[in-house]
């Protein structure tokens, strides 16, 4: 089973979608920049409140990772 510990679950927050450590930003939206060819540097500069780790950990808890989707850029769809 994967740990969860950087991304939550709220009913409350952005309508139980998974988000970043209780913030208002989606798992959706972060993949869906790195999709985008956004680097973590610029996505850090965009949610100055994330830390790269937060990164690093949602693209780890896909299933295979990031690369092995072949077409990143549907995952925003999936996720958001």
């Amino acid at each position: 089973m994967k740990d969860f510990e950087r991304i939550t679950f709220d009913p409350k927050i952005m309508g139980g979608k998974p988000c970043i450590r209780g913030t208002r930003v989606t798992v959706g939206t972060i993949v869906g920049l790195v999709a985008e060819e956004y680097s973590f540097e610029k996505i850090l500069e965009l949610y100055p409140y994330l830390e790269k780790e937060d990164i690093h950990h949602l693209l780890n808890m896909l299933p295979g990772g990031l690369m092995s989707l072949g077409n990143p850029s549907q995952l925003y769809e999936n996720f958001n």
